[in-house]
C-alpha cells in the first residue's frame, strides 16, 4: 500500500509548524512594565537616609574588605567625621549614582553583546488570475551563522566600553573624596570665621561701652566716638554674611554627601587632607595611578576593540534557509543559501570612521597627560607658596598682633585707655587671623589636589556597592 506524506504535511505537519514558529516569535519577547515617577517618596527616602544605619554598616563592611580606607566604625553619636562623610558620599553621592548607574547601561550592553540574530521566517503566497489557476504558497525560515567572528568581538568591544565606564566611576569616586575633603575644610573655615567675627563683635562693644563713658566726660571727642560705632555696625554686617557663606558651605557639604540640607546633624570640623605620599618621579606616578588617565586608556582600548570589529565586519556571514511550498498543488522543500560578496562596500565608510576615533582617543590620553602635568607642578608650587605665607602668619604676624592685644588689655585694666589704638589692634587681629584661615585653606586644597592627580594607593575597583534603592550594582566581579 502506497501511501504519500505529502497530504499528511499539508494536513497535519504544515500548521504545526506555522503555530511553533508563531509561538517562537512570541515567547522569546519581554513585557512591558510601567515605573512612574514618585518624587514625594524620593523626597521621605532623602529626609530618612541617615535613618539607614545597617546598610551604611553593611557597606562600611564591604569597603574594609576591599582594602578601600575607612573609618573603623560608622557612629553618628559624636557627630560626623569627614572619613565618615565621606563613607557617606560613596553611598548617596549623586554624581556616583549617574555614573554607577551609567555603568549599568555598559554592563547591559556586555552582557547581551555577541548574541546571533534572530532567525526569519517569510512565507510567500500567489493567487493566479486564470479560472483555473491555483493557489502558490512557500513557507520559509533563514538563519544567520556568524562565521566571521564578529560576535566575539563585538563581545570584546561591549567589555571594553564597559571597562571604561568602571575606570570613570573609580575617577569619580576619587574626585568625590577631594571634594568632600575640600568642601569640609571650606564649611570649616566658614564656621571658625563665623566664631572669630562674633569674638570680635564682643571685643568692639566692650570698646564702645569704655568709648561712651570716655565721651561722657569730655575725654573723647564725638567724632573719635562714632569712628567706634562705625566700626562696630561694619562689623555685624560682615558677620551676617558670614553666616550666610557658613550656611551656604555646609548646605554644599551636604549636598555632595547626598543628604538633605534640612538635616538634623553635628558636623565634626576638620582640616584633614587625602593621604599625602613623596615619590621620587611624580610624573610616573601620573601615569601609573591618576583615575582620569586611567578612563583614557580604558576609551583607547574601547576605540582599538571598534575598529576591530569595523574590521571585521568586512567578512562577511552565510545565511542558510529552507522550508515547505506548494505549486500546482506540487509540494516542494526549499532550501537556500546566501553569502555577501565585499568587493563594493566591504564596510569601507565604519573602518575609516573607527580608525579616525583610534586617532582621536589617542591625542585625548597624551593632551590629558600633557595637562594633568602642568597641574602638577602648578599645585606643588601652589603648596609652597601657601607653606611660606603660613609660616610668615604663624610664627610672625599673628603673635605679634595676639602681643599688641595683650599689652592694649593692660594699659585698659590701669586706666591707659587710647581707643582709636585698641580699635586698630582689634581689627588688624582679626583681618590676620582671618587671612590665616584662608591660608590654611588654600594649603589643604593644594595639598588635595595634589594628592587627587597622583591617585589613589588603594585597589583599582569601585566601591562595593550594593543599593536596591539605586537599582544597581557594582562590585569588583562586574569587572571583566
Amino acid at each position: 500500500m502506497n501511501i504519500s506524506i505529502f497530504p499528511l504535511f499539508r494536513r497535519v505537519v504544515r500548521p504545526c509548524v506555522v503555530a511553533a514558529v508563531a509561538g517562537g516569535l512570541l515567547g522569546g519577547c519581554q513585557n512591558y512594565e510601567r515605573a512612574p515617577l514618585d518624587l514625594s517618596s524620593h523626597r521621605s527616602a532623602i529626609e530618612t537616609r541617615l535613618d539607614a544605619a545597617e546598610p551604611i554598616g553593611a557597606f562600611l563592611d564591604r569597603l574594609i574588605e576591599s582594602g578601600t580606607n575607612a573609618p573603623s566604625r560608622f557612629d553618628l553619636s559624636d557627630g560626623l567625621s569627614v572619613t565618615e562623610g565621606e563613607v557617606l558620599a560613596l553611598f548617596y553621592n549623586a554624581d556616583l549614582r549617574m555614573a554607577r548607574l551609567h555603568a549599568g547601561v555598559a554592563l547591559a550592553d556586555f552582557e547581551t553583546a555577541g548574541l546571533w540574530e534572530d532567525p526569519e521566517f517569510g512565507f510567500d503566497g500567489a493567487e493566479i488570475l486564470s479560472p483555473s489557476g491555483p493557489f502558490e504558497s512557500g513557507f520559509t525560515l533563514s538563519l544567520t551563522i556568524p562565521v566571521s567572528g564578529r560576535l566575539a568581538v563585538a563581545k570584546d568591544r561591549a567589555g571594553a566600553a564597559y571597562e571604561a565606564e568602571l575606570r570613570r566611576i573609580i575617577d569619580a569616586e576619587w574626585a568625590t573624596r577631594a571634594r568632600i575633603r575640600s568642601a569640609w575644610g571650606a564649611w570649616t573655615v566658614a564656621d571658625a570665621r563665623v566664631c572669630l567675627l562674633s569674638e570680635v563683635i564682643e571685643q568692639f562693644e566692650r570698646i564702645g561701652t569704655i568709648t561712651d563713658r570716655l565721651e561722657a566726660a569730655g575725654e573723647l571727642t564725638r567724632v573719635e566716638a562714632r569712628l567706634v560705632r562705625a566700626e562696630l555696625l561694619e562689623t555685624r554686617g560682615v558677620l551676617a554674611q558670614a553666616e550666610f557663606a557658613a550656611i551656604q558651605a555646609r548646605v554644599n557639604l551636604l549636598g555632595l554627601l547626598g543628604l538633605s540640607p534640612s538635616v538634623d546633624i553635628s558636623l565634626l570640623p576638620s582640616l584633614q587632607a587625602l593621604e599625602s605620599i613623596e615619590f621620587a618621579d611624580e610624573l610616573q606616578r601620573l601615569v601609573e595611578a591618576n583615575t582620569l588617565l586611567a578612563v583614557r586608556r580604558a576609551e583607547y582600548q574601547t576605540a582599538e576593540e571598534t575598529l576591530r570589529l569595523e574590521i571585521r565586519k568586512q567578512y562577511p556571514d552565510i545565511t542558510i534557509g529552507g522550508g515547505y511550498g506548494s505549486e500546482d498543488n506540487d509540494d516542494r522543500l526549499l532550501l537556500g543559501l546566501s553569502i555577501p560578496i565585499p568587493i563594493l562596500n566591504a564596510n569601507r565608510a565604519g573602518i575609516a570612521e573607527a580608525r579616525a576615533q583610534r586617532k582621536v582617543a589617542l591625542a585625548a590620553a597624551e593632551i590629558t597627560f600633557e595637562q594633568l602635568a602642568r597641574d602638577l607642578a602648578t599645585t606643588n608650587a601652589a603648596i609652597q607658596a601657601s607653606r611660606s605665607q603660613l609660616e610668615a602668619f604663624e610664627t610672625l604676624l599673628v603673635p605679634m598682633l595676639d602681643e599688641q592685644f595683650r599689652e592694649v588689655e593692660q594699659l585698659i585694666d590701669i586706666g591707659e585707655v587710647n581707643t582709636l589704638i585698641l580699635l586698630e589692634t582689634v581689627s588688624r587681629r582679626f583681618e590676620a587671623r582671618s587671612q590665616l584661615l584662608d591660608l590654611r585653606l588654600a594649603e589643604l586644597n593644594a595639598i588635595i589636589e595634589r594628592a587627587r592627580l597622583l591617585g589613589p594607593d588603594q585597589p583599582k575597583s569601585p566601591a562595593p556597592i550594593e543599593n536596591a534603592t539605586d537599582d544597581t550594582s557594582i562590585t569588583e566581579e562586574n569587572s571583566r
